[in-house]
C-alpha cells in the first residue's frame, strides 16, 4: 500500500515522531527480509533464481505495483493488483521468496514512478512485515521449507484465510499509523475511514491467491491469464474512483469542491464535538482577479487559478483541506485548530505564499487575497452558519482592506437583529417611513448657502429616527436596492421642486453607492424624476463615493458619463477614504470634490492631516475642481479649511441634518430675504442662489 506522504514530495522531518516511525518500520522490515534470505541460504537462492515461475511472478508483481486500485481518499492506501501473486508466493514458498520478489517489484515500480527513496523503502518494509506475519500464521499449522511448495487443501484453506486476515490487519496498522501521525488525528478515526471499501478490495485480491497457487502448481503459463480478470477489476475500480473524484473535485484545479468540503467539515465538526476542540473555516477571495480575466483572457486567468491552487495546497498543514468554491473563491478547512490566533497564522501564511510574484504571458502578477475566518464552536455550530460567517468576515477584510478578518458579530450585517430589521425595512418602503433630511453646504468666501445634501433617515416605529449606517448597508446587499433608490430620488425631486417653486433655488445633492451606479435603470429614473417634477437638471447634484470608484471604476465610469449627459452636476464624495487619485478624474465630468471629515477634524491638531488636505486642495484647484470640506464642527476648523483654499464646507458647526420643514425654517431664519406669499404661488425665483448661514454655531 502507498505511503501516506504520497500527497507530498518531501519526507518527514528528521527527529519527528513520524520520522522515527518510518525509520523504525523500515529498519525492522529490512532486517526481517535480510534474516529470512540468510536463513534461506545462497545456494537455495540460486536455485530459485533459475526457475521461470519466479520470473513470471516478478513480472506480474511489477505490473500490479504499477496498476494499483485507487483508494477513495488520497491518503487511504492504494491496493496493488500485485497482491494475489506476492501472497501466492507466501503460501507456495514462504516469506523469503515472496519478500524478495515483492521487494524487487516495489523497487522497480517505485523508480519507474519517480517515488522518493524513503517511500520505496517504507513500502518494501511494510510488505515484508505483513508477509512475515502471514507466513508465521501458516507455519504454526503447516511447518514447511521454501524448497517444498505447499498447495493448501481442505483445512489448509482455513489457515490461508487466517493468514490473509493477519496480512490485512498488519498492513492496515502499519500504513494507518503513519497516516494518523502525518495528519495529526487519532488512529481509530483513520482506521474506520473507508474500512468497508478497503476490506472488500483486499478480500477480492487475497481470495485470488489460492487460485494462483493452484495455477502455479499445474503450469506457470496459466499464471499470466490472471492478468485479464485483474485488468477488468482495475478498470472497473478506476472508473468508479474517477467518477467519485470528479463528483467531489474541481475540474480546473483538482481541489475539493463544495460537496466534498461540506462532507469533510461535517466530519470534522462531529469529531471536534466529541473531543471538545475547535474547527476553523477560512474563506479566501482573490483581489482584482476580474482585471486579469478582462485584460488577458480566461485562459490566463485559469492558469493563474491553477497556480493559486498549487500554492495553497503546499502552504496548509497535513490534514487541512483546500477547496475551490467557484470563480476566484477558495476555502480552507482546519479540522484541528487551537484558537483564533492559530487560524490567523494559517491565513497569514497563505497570504505570504500567494504574494510571491508570478509571471504569466510575459507579465508579472502580485497576487493578494482577502481571507475571512470563522471558528467552531465560537462562531457557529454547523457548516452552513460557519460558511456564512466566514463569508461575512471575508467581505469585511475586503472592504476594510485588512487582508485577514476574524468573524465579529458587530460587523455582521446578517445577524438575527439585522435580519429582523430587514423584514421591517420592506414594510417601511411600502408605508413611506423613509424620510429625507437635508444639510446645507456653505460657501466659505461669502458665507452663503450654495447647496443642500439629502440624507436618508428611517422613522422607525419603536426605535425612532435611524441613521443610514443602521440600514443602508443592508439595503445595498438586498433586492430592495432599486426600490430604495427610487424612493430617495422621488422624495428628493419632490422636495426640490417645492423649494424651487417657493424661490429657494438651491441644488440638492443625492448620494449614490456603487450598487446604485451599476443599475442600468438609474439614469432613466433620474431623468424621469426631473421631468415629472419639472425640475431643471441644475436643481440636482449627484455625489459618488470615492470607494465606489475604487471598487469597480471600469463599470461605474460609463454610468457617470450617462448621468452627466442629463445635465446634473457630479461630485466626488468622501475623498481620502479609498485609494483613488485625483489625477484619475481627468476626463470625468466631476466638478466638486468633498474632503472626508476624518481629515477635516484633525487639520488643527494633526500636521499630517493638514498637509494631506492642503496638498489635495491645491491639486483640486489646479485641476479646476472645487473643494468642499465635510464634517466641520467648530469655528477653528472653518477658518483652517478656508485658509487651505476650500471653496465650501458643511457640518454640525452650521447645522446638523434637518427634516424638510426644519431646514426650510432654518433657511428663512438665516437668509438675506424672506419668502413672500406670492413666491409660493408664482414660483418667483430669488435674485441669488445662496443664503446666509448662521453667525453662531448651531447645536445638534
Amino acid at each position: 500500500m502507498k505511503d501516506p506522504t504520497s500527497t507530498r514530495d518531501v519526507g518527514p522531518r528528521v527527529g519527528t515522531p513520524l520520522w522515527l516511525y518510518f525509520a523504525s518500520t523500515t529498519v525492522a522490515g529490512c532486517v526481517l527480509l535480510v534474516v529470512s534470505l540468510i536463513w534461506l541460504g545462497a545456494d537455495r537462492l540460486q536455485v530459485f533464481a533459475t526457475e521461470p515461475l519466479v520470473w513470471v511472478l516478478l513480472c506480474m508483481v511489477i505490473i500490479g505495483e504499477l496498476r494499483p486500485i485507487a483508494a477513495q481518499r488520497p491518503t487511504g492506501g492504494n491496493a496493488p493488483t500485485s497482491l494475489p501473486f506476492s501472497f501466492a508466493l507466501v503460501i507456495y514458498h514462504g516469506l523469503p521468496i515472496a519478500g524478495l520478489v515483492q521487494a524487487v517489484g516495489s523497487l522497480l515500480a517505485g523508480v519507474t514512478r519517480g517515488q522518493e527513496p524513503h517511500r520505496i523503502a517504507f513500502n518494501i518494509a511494510q510488505y515484508t512485515l505483513s508477509f512475515g506475519v502471514a507466513d508465521a500464521v501458516i507455519q504454526l499449522a503447516y511447518p514447511r521449507t521454501p524448497l517444498v511448495p505447499w498447495v493448501p487443501q481442505g483445512s489448509g484453506l482455513v489457515m490461508v484465510v487466517l493468514a490473509a486476515g493477519a496480512y490485512f490487519v498488519t498492513n492496515l496498522l502499519l500504513v494507518e499509523c503513519a497516516v494518523a501521525m502525518h495528519e495529526r488525528i487519532p488512529l481509530h478515526r483513520v482506521l474506520m475511514k473507508d474500512l468497508g471499501y478497503r476490506l472488500f478490495v483486499a478480500g477480492v485480491l487475497l481470495s485470488l491467491a489460492p487460485l494462483v497457487v493452484i495455477a502455479m502448481a499445474h503450469s506457470i503459463w496459466l499464471v499470466p491469464l490472471f492478468f485479464f480478470p485483474l485488468a477488468a477489476l482495475y478498470s472497473s475500480a478506476s472508473l468508479s474512483v474517477k467518477r467519485e473524484y470528479q463528483a467531489n473535485h474541481d475540474e480546473l484545479t483538482g481541489l475539493a469542491n463544495r460537496k466534498l468540503l461540506i462532507l469533510r467539515t461535517q466530519e470534522a465538526l462531529s469529531e471536534a464535538q466529541e473531543r471538545r476542540q475547535c474547527v476553523g473555516l477560512l474563506l479566501l477571495d482573490l483581489d482584482r482577479f476580474k482585471e486579469v480575466n478582462d485584460t488577458l483572457g480566461h485562459p490566463t486567468g485559469d492558469r493563474l487559478l491553477q497556480t493559486v491552487a498549487y500554492r495553497l495546497t503546499h502552504s496548509v498543514r497535513p490534514g487541512d483541506l483546500v477547496a475551490r468554491l467557484g470563480g476566484d473563491e477558495f476555502a480552507v478547512l482546519l479540522p484541528q485548530v487551537r484558537d483564533a490566533a492559530s487560524a490567523r497564522e494559517v491565513a497569514a501564511r497563505l497570504r505570504v505564499a500567494l504574494a510571491e510574484p508570478l509571471r504569466l504571458d510575459g507579465m508579472d502578477f502580485d497576487l493578494e487575497a482577502s481571507i475571512g475566518i470563522a471558528l467552531y464552536p465560537d462562531h457557529a455550530p454547523d457548516f452552513e452558519l460557519l460558511m456564512q460567517r466566514a463569508d461575512v468576515a471575508m467581505y469585511v477584510a475586503k472592504e476594510q482592506r485588512t487582508g485577514v478578518e476574524l468573524y465579529a458579530p458587530h460587523k455582521d450585517r446578517n445577524s438575527a437583529a439585522r435580519l429582523s430589521l430587514f423584514g421591517e425595512l420592506r414594510r417601511a418602503l411600502i408605508e413611506n417611513e423613509l424620510e429625507m433630511f437635508y444639510q446645507p453646504i456653505v460657501a466659505l468666501a461669502d458665507e452663503r448657502v450654495v447647496a443642500l445634501e439629502a440624507l436618508v433617515r428611517w422613522r422607525h416605529r419603536r426605535r425612532g429616527i435611524l441613521p443610514p449606517e443602521e440600514f443602508v448597508p443592508m439595503v445595498e446587499q438586498s433586492y430592495l436596492m432599486r426600490s430604495f433608490t427610487h424612493e430617495v430620488i422621488e422624495q428628493t425631486c419632490a422636495q426640490a421642486a417645492r423649494w424651487w417653486s417657493e424661490g429657494i433655488t438651491l441644488p440638492v445633492a443625492i448620494n449614490l453607492s456603487a450598487r446604485e451606479l451599476l443599475d442600468p435603470t438609474l439614469p432613466e429614473s433620474i431623468e424621469s424624476g426631473l421631468r415629472r417634477y419639472r425640475l431643471q437638471p441644475k436643481a440636482l447634484r449627484l455625489e459618488i463615493s470615492e470607494r465606489a470608484l475604487v471598487s469597480d471604476a471600469e463599470a461605474i465610469i460609463p454610468a457617470i458619463m450617462s448621468l452627466a449627459e442629463l445635465g446634473v452636476t457630479v461630485a466626488l464624495d468622501d475623498f481620502g477614504t479609498g485609494y483613488f487619485t485625483l489625477a484619475r478624474l481627468n476626463g470625468l465630468p466631476v466638478g466638486e470634490v468633498k474632503v472626508d471629515g476624518s481629515f477635516v477634524r484633525h487639520v488643527i491638531d494633526d500636521s499630517d492631516s493638514k498637509v494631506v488636505v492642503e496638498a489635495a486642495v491645491d491639486l483640486m484647484n489646479t485641476l479646476g475642481l472645487r473643494a468642499i470640506a465635510e464634517g466641520v464642527e467648530n469655528a477653528e476648523q472653518v477658518e483652517a479649511v478656508r485658509a487651505l483654499g476650500c471653496y465650501a464646507a458643511q457640518g454640525r458647526y452650521f447645522t446638523p441634518p434637518l427634516d424638510a420643514g426644519a431646514v426650510t425654517g432654518w433657511l428663512l431664519e438665516h437668509g438675506d430675504l424672506a419668502i413672500s406669499p406670492s413666491a409660493s404661488s408664482t414660483g418667483t425665483s430669488w435674485p441669488h442662489s445662496g443664503m446666509r448661514p448662521p453667525t453662531t454655531p448651531q447645536q445638534p
